[in-house]
């Protein structure tokens, strides 16, 4: 009994210390299905996707979506977009974790004997964001009557504080 207790232990301090060290995604092109990527479909109309981790939240995905707009704007020499349709899917998925005395295991009862037992379970639900949008492209001021309308550089310089870069790249920046 003493060595299931011991191996159920051993098991949730490793679940424990695998969940501590996810990390948000960083702002990255797409790398392991995580992070931005766009496509250019017309002269000035852009999709743009941005796609999170489980530790990654809907916020933060939605931000770098915009912040990735605003840098596609800006490297194609535009000054604004208009964000022609936008989306956020979450996709989640369940993780079972068995605790109790060993999860699967045997034990002994002196009423009953040997026996097997189940253990505690529980279900940690695990959600990633994706975020798309259409997004058009155009030179000269924002028109102020458009609320779908950003100026790329107000985008770009009020979230540039908010963006995690991967370690080798903010050592760039």
């Amino acid at each position: 009994m003493r060595t299931l207790l011991i191996r159920s232990l051993t098991m949730s301090s490793l679940v424990l210390a695998v969940a501590a060290c996810a990390t948000a995604t960083p702002y990255q092109p797409v790398k392991n299905g995580v992070g931005y990527s766009e496509q250019r479909l017309e002269s000035n109309r852009y999709k743009v996707t941005f796609s999170g981790n489980s530790s990654t939240t809907r916020q933060t995905v939605e931000n770098y979506l915009l912040y990735r707009a605003a840098e596609v704007t800006l490297q194609n020499g535009y000054d604004y977009f208009v964000q022609a349709d936008t989306n956020t899917d979450a996709q989640t998925s369940y993780s079972q974790t068995y605790g109790g005395f060993g999860g699967y295991g045997g034990y002994w009862s002196p009423f009953y004997g040997p026996g097997l037992g189940l253990g505690a379970s529980s279900s940690i639900p695990r959600t990633e964001y994706e975020a798309q949008a259409s997004i058009l492209v155009f030179k000269g001021p924002k028109p102020a009557d458009n609320y779908k309308a950003f100026d790329a550089r107000e985008v770009k310089a009020n979230l540039e504080a908010t963006i995690a870069r991967p370690p080798q790249q903010a050592a760039q920046n």
